[in-house]
């Protein structure tokens, strides 16, 4: 067992991604995600399920072409598909993948 602080932890930007990674198992991983005001992650085919979970700010998600926007303490659950994120201010989400 333990314990993360996720509203403290250092986050590393999308290119060092895999420093973000709190926990991880051939088909399960848990990650910090931290976007800068006006970030973008470009699109990805996650061949996951992927649920998002905002601690902080709000993200517009395209999820196979399809937008929503999420918020503070919302979670977005999704099939595999391809996924694209950009916030307007400033993210931190926690993302976690399950095969």
């Amino acid at each position: 067992m333990k314990v993360f602080d996720i509203k403290n932890m250092k986050a590393f930007s999308h290119a060092e991604r895999n420093k973000n990674v709190l926990y991880g198992k051939e088909n399960f991983k848990v990650r910090i995600i931290e976007l800068p005001s006006q970030g973008e992650i470009q699109s990805c085919e996650m061949m996951s399920n992927v649920i998002f979970y905002v601690v902080k700010g709000t993200a517009e998600i395209m999820v196979n072409g399809e937008k929503t926007i999420i918020s503070e303490g919302q979670c977005l659950i999704t099939e595999p598909a391809t996924i694209s994120m950009r916030t307007e201010n400033y993210l931190r989400m926690i993302g976690i993948q399950i095969n």
